[in-house]
């Protein structure tokens, strides 16, 4: 039986969310990735299959020219600038 590591909750659902995947200062976001959610808190887990193909993505958007879906500018601040 499952159990979240997080908060103990033994209910989960099937969902799909948006992940933000970040290496080196760089990011990729990725829509509709499929997880199981704690019902209770809402920690999320993910399958290595899925990870693994997000990682992927990243290296071929971001080393060997693959054109990715949608791309968009985010600002960034800094806390203490604020």
């Amino acid at each position: 039986m499952k159990v979240c590591n997080f908060c103990g909750n033994k209910n989960f659902r099937e969902r799909h969310v948006q992940y933000i995947y970040k290496h080196n200062d760089r990011f990729l976001v990725v829509n509709n990735v499929p997880c199981e959610e704690c019902e209770y808190c809402g920690e999320q887990y993910f399958k290595a299959e899925a990870l693994k193909k997000i990682e992927e993505d990243f290296n071929a958007i971001y080393f060997s020219g693959k054109k990715a879906k949608k791309e968009t500018s985010v600002p960034i601040e800094e806390f203490a600038e604020i």
